[in-house]
């Protein structure tokens, strides 16, 4: 479904995401993880249109987007959400998720009722006539997640949908995002939570200092040494060898 082909992004004179390939096929539920500052969102945003890149090019459905500005990007599919939730503080739950449902139904009437039905699927029916700014933390990202729904994407970016969640809200939401991709969504999601990739993801890119320094199954890039120094710096995976022959 979709293809980065050898994407770069320079700001200046900042490099960051270096010559990044990277599949998602299908129906799949693929993760994008790495450190902090490794370049996940900037990729995100490539992707969905949001920043140009350097070099590079990007094919959805087998169609170049490269050039396509974001509008175009969501009306072919593909829908992201925001690691900081904004919502429209003076506009309902209910009227927050509709902004997203008009893409797709012109009348209102038909986009609160596509509103209502998404607000279901992620836990919010009995929010609907809040004010947005009222909810939660867990309340925004199931709101965040609602209005990229609304679309009707058939791409959902999840940019760490869970960050900033107890370990009980994350419980709560792993079955709402597998049910999404259970329904015919493709999904690409970044998530610093080791646990909710290996739990979601059948496929995972590990970038760091915004190069791809790994690519496999959850088990496999956990294990991969250059994945253990991304995350717990040079010299680490040695270390740890170490460490599980002295206890073997």
């Amino acid at each position: 479904m979709l293809v980065a082909e050898a994407l770069t992004k320079r700001f200046q004179g900042l490099t960051a995401v270096s010559d990044i390939s990277l599949t998602v096929r299908k129906g799949a539920l693929t993760g994008l993880i790495g450190p902090n500052g490794a370049g996940k969102t900037t990729l995100f945003a490539l992707v969905a249109g949001f920043v140009r890149p350097t070099s590079g090019r990007i094919r959805f459905e087998q169609r170049d987007v490269t050039a396509e500005p974001p509008h175009l990007r969501t009306r072919r599919g593909i829908a992201r959400t925001f690691q900081i939730t904004q919502p429209f503080a003076g506009l309902t739950v209910h009227e927050n998720i509709a902004v997203g449902a008009y893409l797709r139904h012109a009348a209102r009437a038909d986009a609160m009722d596509r509103a209502a039905s998404v607000a279901a699927r992620v836990g919010l029916a009995r929010e609907l006539d809040k004010p947005a700014a009222s909810l939660t933390v867990s309340g925004r990202k199931r709101l965040e997640l609602a209005r990229a729904l609304a679309t009707e994407p058939k791409l959902l970016l999840l940019d760490e949908v869970l960050a900033g969640l107890n370990p009980s809200e994350i419980r709560d939401m792993i079955p709402i995002v597998r049910a999404i991709r259970d329904d015919g969504v493709t999904i690409l999601m970044t998530e610093h939570i080791m646990q909710v990739v290996m739990n979601l993801c059948e496929d995972v890119y590990v970038i760091a200092q915004g190069r791809l320094v790994a690519h496999g199954t959850p088990s496999a890039v956990c294990a991969d040494p250059h994945v253990i120094e991304a995350y717990l710096g040079h010299g680490a995976a040695t270390r740890l060898a170490a460490r599980e022959r002295r206890h073997a």
